[in-house]
């Protein structure tokens, strides 16, 4: 039986470079995504107490959402910009899980 030969991955440090083995663990992490700015996901597991917003309405930023309740702490989720609710993706009672897709917006021409 023939030993796997280690495949090294180089990478940099203050302009240094140096070759590593990457673990187990580190190959089959979760990677990375850009978040999308217009979507609201759940950054904690929780219920939905209040959904505050209707769909195709335009909301502006800083007004309230939804309640999200965790842990017995109600986390008011507010809008980050000005912008229409294009989907609910959330009842009230209904346990989201963490990264849960919660609310789809739609940017907005603001008329100054």
């Amino acid at each position: 039986m023939q030993k796997e030969k280690p495949v090294y991955e180089d990478f940099a440090v203050t302009a240094r470079k140096y070759q590593t083995l990457l673990t187990k663990k580190f190959i089959n992490r979760k990677q990375w995504v850009d978040p999308n700015p217009n979507e609201v996901q759940s950054i904690i597991p929780g219920t939905i107490l209040e959904i505050s917003v209707k769909e195709g309405e335009v909301y502006n930023e800083g007004e309230p959402l939804l309640i999200l309740e965790a842990m017995k702490m109600q986390n008011r989720i507010q809008m980050p910009f000005t912008a229409r609710i294009k989907k609910i993706n959330v009842e009230i009672g209904v346990r989201v899980p963490k990264d849960s897709l919660m609310v789809e917006l739609e940017a907005v021409e603001i008329e100054e």
